[in-house]
């Protein structure tokens, strides 16, 4: 049987229970911790053992004995445990567990029945949330800023979903204000073959976008300047949207919605959400505007809702947007903004409490660091702007996730391009997908030699030396991506891939699934280490997908 750590916690808390009721243990039964609470992880060495426990240190105090007596009292008794080999104390009063092979080995069996579910875990259930990133202004192509959290974003809503929370992915689209008259000046004027006026949009894709909106308006030069305007205006910013859209598809990124902030306006509802907010008691006028007073919750200053000449401003649609996400029933609103967004942390958790939310548990902001993409190719390029849809063509999406999702947010990254292109195990990205191709490969040419693991599994022959290690390896999965989830951090998954690789490729330099000539028999080792193999894959596969990575069956 496998022996889980949940199933090792409950044994703890039987065992527990058992020695106070017995009076072995000065502890009343009703002060023994919940299953839920008795945590059994993975030990920091793998001579430690598969599973370790504090639990002897949590309780010595309301026991009234050491924590290593009380170690040695849990001991023994959980030896008799069905699956585990050996309990040894270690140190203050740790309690680190191994299991047998056969235990051990059976994860192996119950990964490849779980598939795609592998990992899976429900951490976050019943959690809804709303998480926003990317949200550009379509004025103009993805670029560089917007790659990181479109990689780092898309990964984050897979674990938050993979630990079962409910969770929308949503763009938030800034398509009102005075940018999008830039850009309908801009395209007008190079629909007529004018310049752009000082203060517009200039480039390749300007000129694009006044062809395309020519061919849907072939009138478009013959229609008043106001009415050329809005067409070159909404035309445009529907084609760049468009665009956009298709650029994070192809970046495998997809939103569940594409909220449009000129619906905030169109609706009614900035101007609805300053009153709500004054019903609040949190508005007041003062020089012929209107204010939100932000610095009750922490903001450095009051922000302008309205301004004299009557005009809402961008943080009253801010304002605005939040109230649509809490209307809509997001009780969490996790926004991921760029480097350049420091200062909006203090307004956005101001306008929760101002709404009635609590700004600790009703809204998250993550700030990411900015990144720098360097290589030949980037010096050949024209202007100034960085495209995502150029990083596409020139590295690939997969390793501009890849090597985006193995760092933390935070972090500043220089990374280059003709680094990232490599096919060589220096680069990460390869190095992971080849370890899931090589599996494949193991598993192909087993098939060839008769190798089915139909045929037979013993899960007590998975006992050399970097067997258990993988095995140890293949359980921790889920907790590293309950854990990333939990943390906000994907890189943890990429760096788990990473070990895993490395483990795997040890355990194939020494451990044969495929019989070593046509004369040899196959046995159950050679099934069972197929079931090892493909389990390998499993994980992979799972682990490539959560970071929105191909998982390629030959390199």
């Amino acid at each position: 049987m496998r022996v889980t750590p949940e199933q090792l916690a409950a044994a703890i808390h039987a065992v527990l229970t058992e020695a106070a009721a017995s009076g072995d243990l000065a502890l009343a039964e009703a002060d023994v911790p919940a299953v839920e609470a008795l945590r059994v992880e993975r030990p920091r060495s793998r001579e430690h053992g598969d599973w370790a426990s504090n639990v002897a240190m949590q309780l010595a105090k309301r026991a009234g004995m050491p924590p290593r007596r009380l170690a040695e009292l849990v001991s023994p008794r959980l030896e008799d445990v069905a699956g585990v080999a050996a309990v040894d104390v270690a140190g203050p009063g740790f309690l680190n567990i191994t299991l047998d092979a056969a235990s051990a080995g059976e994860l192996a069996r119950s990964i490849v029945e779980a598939g795609p579910a592998y990992g899976r875990n429900d951490t976050m259930a019943g959690r809804i949330i709303n998480l926003e990133f990317v949200s550009a202004n379509p004025t103009g192509p993805l670029h560089i800023g917007h790659t990181r959290w479109a990689a780092l974003g898309d990964a984050l809503h897979r674990l938050l979903a993979a630990s079962g929370a409910d969770v929308t992915a949503e763009h938030y689209t800034n398509d009102a204000g005075a940018q999008t008259m830039r850009l309908a000046t801009s395209v007008l004027a190079r629909a007529r073959g004018e310049e752009v006026p000082e203060g517009g949009y200039a480039g390749d894709y300007v000129d694009a976008l006044a062809e395309q909106v020519q061919q849907a308006r072939p009138d478009l030069l013959s229609l008043p300047e106001e009415e050329a305007l809005e067409v070159c205006r909404d035309t445009g910013m529907a084609l760049q949207v468009a665009a956009n859209e298709q650029t994070l598809t192809d970046f495998h990124v997809t939103f569940d919605v594409w909220f449009s902030e000129k619906s905030l306006h169109d609706a009614g509802a900035v101007a609805q959400a300053v009153d709500r907010l004054r019903e609040q008691g949190h508005v007041y006028d003062a020089d012929g505007a209107v204010w939100l007073r932000t610095t009750d919750f922490g903001d450095d200053k009051d922000r302008v809702l309205i301004r004299a000449n009557g005009e809402p401003t961008y943080f009253a649609a801010d304002c605005a947007y939040y109230l649509s996400k809490k209307d809509r029933g997001f009780p969490e609103k996790v926004y991921m903004l760029g480097a350049d967004h420091h200062g909006y942390v203090g307004r956005l958790k101001a306008i929760a409490a101002c709404a009635g939310d609590d700004p600790e548990t009703n809204i998250e902001v993550l700030i990411g660091q900015l990144i720098n993409i360097s290589g030949e190719r980037m010096g050949r390029r024209r202007g100034n702007a960085v495209y995502l849809s150029d990083l596409l063509d020139w590295i690939g999406a997969d390793p501009i996730r890849y090597s985006l999702g193995r760092f933390p947010a935070d972090t500043p990254l220089d990374l280059d391009g003709e680094e990232l292109r490599k096919r060589s195990n220096d680069n990460p990205v390869f190095y992971v997908q080849y370890a899931h191709a090589r599996t494949c490969n193991v598993a192909r040419l087993a098939g060839e030699d008769g190798v089915r693991r139909e045929d037979g599994f013993d899960p007590a022959l998975l006992d050399h030396p970097t067997e258990s290690v993988l095995l140890a390896a293949l359980g921790d999965f889920p907790r590293v991506v309950a854990q990333a989830a939990q943390l906000r951090e994907p890189h943890r998954v990429a760096r788990y891939l990473e070990d895993l690789a490395g483990h795997f490729h040890k355990w194939y330099d020494e451990c044969r699934v495929r019989p070593m000539s046509a004369e040899e028999e196959i046995t159950d080792l050679h099934r069972t280490r197929l079931w090892l193999n493909d389990a390998m894959r499993q994980v992979l596969a799972n682990g490539l997908d959560l970071l929105g990575v191909s998982a390629p069956e030959r390199m």
